[in-house]
């Protein structure tokens, strides 16, 4: 008899998400079982605990979920996940913390579209910037499309501080070179927007950052992607399901696109789920984390 399928889900924080146990479900695992409170110490213990009571047939049956909120963290714990394999027991792990690598994965990769569809550019050849960018999704948004060759900017609205603390710390982790600034109040919008080709804002839900009037000084905006699904949207004039639309306001920006939070929303759905599927249906460990996400979400594109 198959033995079932066993996903083990490490959070650091006091509950895990009922968003990513429901799509675990929907992906075919057989059974989810949700650890909170997990630090970074526990993960070796509780990795080998998996990995040697279900023998080597039984490791392709397992894998481990990482959750939480902290993107440092959450890179921190695969590594350590990684670290406590011993082969042949060993099972995939992917990494998803607050849905952020699927969610920006997906952001990313429909920018991306939009560009070569409409303006026939590479996101090598533009200048971005993530409003937003200091939270879980925008990090992982500025790093995916810093890799994929586009200058980014991440933004803070409190600390220009916290905004090159940010940029330093990920651009040491994975090589890529984000840059960081303060957006604290219109004017530092505008002039933000004035150089920018694509936008992507990854903001608190309900707060709109990029009003009519801050649109107005956009002077090649090619391309904006919104993640905010709840009203006010983060990008005044676009609309939830909006893939590719006239993004309303940015007059001096001819041909400029706008992207809803509903239609990344739809891809970073299929996107998780895949992976998770990925995961079930292997032969050999599979280490999942932003990267494979993007790889994907560009090929469901």
């Amino acid at each position: 008899m198959e033995k079932r399928s066993i996903l083990h889900m490490f959070d650091p924080m006091p509950h895990n998400s009922p968003f990513d146990i429901n799509m675990a479900v929907d992906a075919g695992f057989d059974v989810m079982i949700p650890y909170n409170n997990v630090k970074l110490e526990n993960v070796n213990g509780l990795v080998q605990d998996a990995i040697f009571s279900r023998g080597p047939a039984g490791v392709k049956r397992t894998g481990i979920f990482i959750g939480g909120r902290n993107l440092g963290l959450a890179v921190d714990m695969m590594d350590a996940a990684k670290k406590a394999m011993v082969p042949p027991f060993e099972v995939s792990v992917f990494a998803d913390p607050s849905g952020a690598y699927t969610t920006a994965a997906a952001l990313v990769a429909c920018v991306e579209k939009q560009l070569k569809e409409k303006h026939g550019k590479a996101l090598k050849d533009c200048h971005g910037v993530v409003f937003g960018g200091t939270g879980s999704v925008g990090i992982a948004t500025g790093i995916i499309a810093s890799l994929a060759g586009a200058d980014m900017v991440l933004t803070d609205h409190l600390s220009v501080d916290n905004a090159l603390a940010v940029a330093k710390e990920y651009n040491t982790r994975f090589g890529c070179n984000l840059k960081g600034t303060l957006a604290s109040s219109d004017a530092d919008k505008a002039r933000l927007l004035a150089h920018a080709d694509i936008v992507f804002c990854t903001a608190k839900a309900g707060i709109q950052v990029l009003n009519a009037d801050i649109l107005d000084d956009a002077k090649q905006l090619k391309v904006a992607g919104d993640v905010n699904a709840v009203p006010p949207l983060g990008i005044e004039g676009i609309k939830r399901n909006d893939m590719g639309a006239p993004l309303a306001h940015a007059i001096h920006s001819p041909g400029a696109a706008g992207i809803g939070a509903l239609a990344v929303g739809n891809v970073k759905y299929q996107l998780q789920n895949n992976l998770l599927r990925l995961m079930v249906e292997t032969d050999k460990p599979l280490y999942l984390d932003f990267r494979d996400a993007f790889i994907k979400a560009r090929e469901l594109l």
